[in-house]
């Protein structure tokens, strides 16, 4: 019996790169193709790599020709790089969205589709639920960029889904992730020699060990379920405890000076506090992952707080964890 055939999208990034290196050393996985606009930092062995823009309109003909059966599109700009405009970013995550949503209605091999989206679409409110199950997505306004283009990836997503009932499409709203190989802007806040924080606010923070960002996308391909599925690890942590464990000292900024000093920082050169990232300091955000242990039947290694605990020991050189290539066994 042929095994299955899976395209990667954003396969240079981190966790693109180890997604495709675990699905090439699956025996159940006959072809993984990794498609991106630059090569991936790291050797992939068995992964066939095809330099393609996904806004460049060439899937059309590429997913056709490679039979793919299963596509994870990992391509979403979550943090602009230096040099990204915030509409080129919007034209990657909604314009190269819509690119791979006609690719995949043009071909007839594909039975599934699994996002790893974003929680963000829930934002970070002063009067959120404690939780957020899969159906509040739309209890708020979506009030950033990112928000409102996490927005228009669902609904492409979500018309395709229903015009091809036959494919299951998979929306996993993963938390901000947080791990020794990762450079994001958690952990970027987070090195800073001391790390402005509104005034009055300690927020509960919910975040998601990059080993189990890598494994929950792994699991909803081998268990794909319709529609949007939490990704996070159990358990939150307080942000004057998240600062507390990285060594970090605070600094307090009144609330409504907050976002002028933390723009001016970036134009400094230090860490960029987008507008999504400044709410959840505010306000902070929990989901409920009922869905994820339940249904794709995946329990995450870390909870929020070992997560937390594992980036620190190993910026300080000792682990509770190994790291992702450690963890991943066939690598």
């Amino acid at each position: 019996m042929p095994g299955r055939r899976v395209l990667v999208t954003g396969v240079s990034s981190y966790l693109g790169t180890e997604i495709a290196r675990r699905l090439a050393v699956d025996p159940s996985i006959e072809y993984v193709a990794g498609l991106d606009d630059r090569p991936p930092r790291s050797r992939l062995d068995r992964v066939e790599f095809i330099e393609a823009d996904i806004r460049g309109g060439r899937l059309g003909e590429l997913l056709p020709r490679a039979g793919v059966d299963t596509v994870i599109h990992n391509k979403i700009v979550r943090r602009p790089n230096p040099g990204m405009s915030p509409q080129a970013a919007h034209e990657v995550n909604v314009i190269g969205t819509l690119e791979l949503v006609a690719a995949c209605e043009r071909s007839a091999s594909v039975a599934a589709i699994v996002v790893r989206g974003s929680a963000g679409i829930y934002g970070a409110e002063p009067d959120a639920p404690q939780f957020f199950t899969e159906e509040l997505s739309r209890l708020y306004p979506l009030r950033t960029r990112f928000q409102r283009d996490v927005g228009e990836i669902e609904s492409l997503f979500g018309a395709f889904a229903r015009r091809n009932r036959d494919v299951v499409c998979t929306m996993l709203r993963h938390q901000p992730a947080i791990g020794p190989s990762l450079d994001t802007q958690i952990t970027q806040f987070l090195s800073l020699p001391a790390v402005p924080v509104p005034l009055g606010f300690d927020p509960r923070l919910q975040l998601v060990h990059e080993y189990d960002a890598v494994a929950a996308t792994l699991a909803a391909v081998r268990t794909p379920v319709r529609g949007a599925v939490n990704v996070a690890g159990p358990g939150t942590i307080g942000l004057t405890r998240l600062l507390r464990r990285a060594g970090r000292p605070a600094l307090p900024v009144p609330a409504p000076l907050f976002d002028t000093v933390t723009a001016a920082g970036r134009r400094l050169g230090l860490a960029t506090v987008s507008p999504d990232l400044r709410r959840l300091l505010r306000y902070g955000r929990a989901v409920d992952t009922t869905r994820l242990t339940e249904e794709v039947g995946f329990t995450p290694r870390f909870s929020t707080p070992e997560a937390v605990e594992d980036w620190v020991c190993a910026r300080g050189r000792g682990r509770l964890a190994s790291a992702v290539g450690e963890l991943l066994p066939g690598q």
